[in-house]
C-alpha cells in the first residue's frame, strides 16, 4: 500500500478490499531471462524485479480464510482457494503444448513447450526434479531445492523416436510479460543431425502479437500467425497460445530446404 495513505478507522468492508486491490496492483509477474537464447525484433532492454506487496497475503491465516476487519464489534470471514494438491499445480507433472510438427526424412519432427508449477517444500522440490530427470530435462539450478517457490518452463524439440531435446528453458519465481514488438527466440534442428541446423526456429512473443516474420539466410523469409489445432495443411510456421502461459505465446517458423535463420521480428 503507499505510504501516504491515512488510516481510517470507520472503514467499512468494502475500503479495506479496495485497499486489497490495490496492493495487489503493485505486483509486477515476471521471467527469467530464458537460456541460450538468440534474441530478435526490438532488443528487450533487462528489466529489475519489483518486490512484490504482502500487505494482501500477510493477513491469509492457515485456515484458509481471509479476515475483514469492519466497523468496532463487527468480526466477518470470507472464505478464500485453500491451497491445492501438488498434482493440480502440476508440480510432478507438466503442462504441455504442441506447437509445431512437420517431417523430415521420413521421420516426424515436434516442437512444444511444457510449465512446471512451482514446488512448496523440500519434498515438492525433490519430486519434480526426479520427474524432469526421467524427461531428460535440466533445469537451470545447483539443487533440487533451488525449485522451491519457482515455476519451470521448457520448450523442447523431438525427432522420430528420440527423447525431446529442451531449446528454450527458464525457472523463475514469476513469469514476465512481453508487451509490444518484445522477442527471445532460438534456432535448432530438426533432427541431431547438422544438415538442418538453423531450420527450427522457436520463440517467445506478446500477447498481442499477430503476425511474426523470419528471415532466413538466403533473403527468403517465412511467416507465423496465430493458429488453433492442426491440419494437414500446416507448414510449421506458427504463434500458438501455450497451456498456463498468461503472459506470452509462442511462435515457430520453419525454413526452407538449403537455408538457415537469420532473424526474426514481429511485424504485426
Amino acid at each position: 500500500m503507499s505510504a501516504d495513505r491515512e488510516t481510517n478507522h470507520d472503514m467499512t468492508n468494502t475500503d479495506i478490499a479496495l485497499l486489497l486491490a490495490d496492493a495487489a496492483d503493485g505486483v509486477e509477474i515476471g521471467i527469467a531471462p530464458t537460456q541460450a537464447v538468440i534474441r530478435g525484433g526490438r532488443r528487450r532492454r533487462a528489466r529489475r524485479w519489483a518486490v512484490a506487496t504482502a500487505a494482501a497475503l500477510a493477513i491469509v491465516g492457515s485456515t484458509g480464510t481471509l479476515a475483514l476487519a469492519g466497523l468496532p464489534g463487527e468480526h466477518r470471514a470470507q472464505e478464500v482457494a485453500k491451497p491445492t494438491s501438488p498434482e493440480a499445480r502440476h508440480v510432478y507433472e507438466p503442462q504441455r503444448t504442441e506447437l509445431a510438427r512437420g517431417t523430415y526424412k521420413g521421420k516426424e519432427w515436434h516442437a512444444a513447450v511444457q510449465l512446471w508449477g512451482a514446488p512448496r517444500d523440500e519434498t515438492e522440490a525433490a519430486g519434480q526434479f526426479a520427474a524432469m530427470a526421467e524427461l531428460g530435462l535440466k533445469p537451470d539450478i545447483r539443487k533440487p531445492a533451488d525449485l522451491i517457490g519457482k515455476i519451470s518452463f521448457f520448450a523442447t524439440r523431438s525427432y522420430g523416436d528420440d527423447r525431446a531435446q529442451q531449446v528454450i528453458y527458464s525457472t523463475a519465481s514469476k513469469l514476465e510479460p512481453f508487451a509490444g514488438t518484445d522477442l527471445e527466440a532460438i534456432a535448432t534442428r530438426f533432427s541431431p543431425g547438422a544438415e538442418s541446423s538453423g531450420r527450427l526456429v522457436i520463440g517467445l512473443v506478446a500477447k498481442s502479437a499477430q503476425e511474426v516474420t523470419c528471415h532466413w539466410k538466403d533473403g527468403r523469409s517465412s511467416v507465423a500467425r496465430p493458429a488453433d489445432g492442426f491440419s494437414a495443411h500446416d507448414d510449421g510456421n506458427a504463434i500458438r497460445e501455450a497451456d498456463g502461459f498468461t503472459t506470452e505465446n509462442f511462435f515457430v517458423c520453419v525454413a526452407p530446404q538449403g537455408t538457415a535463420y537469420q532473424s526474426a521480428e514481429v511485424t504485426k
